[in-house]
């Protein structure tokens, strides 16, 4: 079997979208209920996809909103990126918008492998960003989408699975072998 491969994901958001609970769920498997806000944690996991091995060291970040300066490490050495807003939030949908723009302009190019999420679904009450607008966002920057409940576990393999699927897909050129199999380990 091949040795594991390493990649590292930053997860990023708007405060309070639930960055870290999403992280803590797929790292822990347990869904943390107080909020306290986030400087910045390093998590490692083992993921299993397509028979390979993989050590995932995941990047929790601090809240960012339109006028953060992002810090170079969010850009070097990173292979993907998972971007949070909560779905009950029209103001962290905007400000999602913002920091895509911005990893563009850090990485000079135009596509990054990542992930668009849309957190908290399980608010059902509280809905303001509906489905169709982060599909389509993300159709535009020719992302994966989910929409998650850390608080219920819904999607959140998934989405670890589908960043992991995204950047090898980046490392073979576009050349994806559709039978996949991933599982965290």
């Amino acid at each position: 079997m091949a040795p594991p491969k390493s990649r590292k994901i930053v997860i990023m958001g708007f405060r309070s979208v639930g960055k870290s609970s999403i992280t803590i769920q797929l790292v822990e498997g347990q869904f943390v209920d107080s909020y306290d806000p986030t400087i910045e944690n390093t998590f490692t996991t083992k993921v299993k996809h397509n028979s390979q091995e993989y050590v995932l060291e995941l990047v929790d970040t601090a809240g960012q909103d339109e006028y953060s300066i992002f810090p170079q490490s969010y850009s070097v050495g990173i292979h993907g990126y998972v971007l949070v807003y909560a779905v009950t939030s029209p103001k962290s949908f905007e400000v999602v918008k913002v920091i895509h723009e911005k990893l563009l302009d850090m990485s000079g190019q135009d596509y990054v492998p990542m992930v668009l999420v849309g957190n908290k679904t399980d608010l059902h009450m509280e809905r303001k960003v509906p489905t169709e607008n982060g599909k389509s966002l993300a159709d535009s920057w020719k992302a994966a989408f989910f929409e998650s409940s850390a608080k219920e576990n819904s999607s959140v393999h998934e989405i670890f699975q589908m960043v992991i699927r995204e950047i090898e897909k980046r490392d073979k050129d576009g050349n994806v072998d559709k039978k996949e199999d991933c599982t965290i380990l």
